[in-house]
């Protein structure tokens, strides 16, 4: 079973298992997260918003750890993607470079900082909420560098976390 199969299913068991039926909110989300990786330092998107316009600070190495196909919908400006822990370390270029993971809500990414964290990258951050709650905020999203209003809804129920107009795309 390759790396993203086995991630996408654990994944779901955890969602599965942090929810009844009905979709989750954000008020039961975050906190779930951050119980289960209470290593990964979260970064919430004012912050991540504020340090990408700073010019007195390095710029982060944004990775989005989503599927590639998450990923070709759409993505925060400048996001690599990688997710693996060897995917990631082959992009960082110092290990004073900070490096900010994303994912859908956040799980997988912190899932991914804590493993980075186990191999001794210390400057790593999880964005909390990840691109949903970036993309809810009305924060841009492109599709390679033209901004657009989509973002992969990872499935049905979790997509209920996006807010009109970005719940509007569907999996083909």
């Amino acid at each position: 079973m390759n790396f993203h199969r086995q991630q996408s299913i654990l994944f779901y068991f955890f969602m599965l298992a942090a929810t009844s039926l009905s979709a989750q909110t954000w008020t039961e989300l975050l906190p779930s997260i951050r119980q289960q990786f209470p290593k990964v330092q979260q970064l919430s998107t004012a912050q991540l918003s504020q340090w990408l316009s700073s010019s007195n600070r390095p710029a982060p190495l944004l990775i989005d750890t989503r599927a590639a196909e998450e990923y070709a919908v759409s993505h925060l400006p400048e996001a690599k993607r990688a997710d693996s822990v060897r995917e990631i370390q082959s992009l960082i270029t110092s290990h004073r470079q900070p490096v900010v993971l994303y994912c859908s809500v956040g799980y997988r990414s912190s899932d991914l900082a804590t493993k980075l964290i186990k191999k001794g990258v210390t400057n790593v951050f999880n964005l909390e909420g990840s691109i949903f709650a970036w993309a809810n905020e009305g924060r841009p999203v492109f599709r390679g560098q033209r901004e657009v209003k989509d973002v992969h809804p990872y499935d049905e129920k979790w997509g209920q976390l996006l807010t009109v107009p970005y719940r509007t795309f569907k999996p083909r």
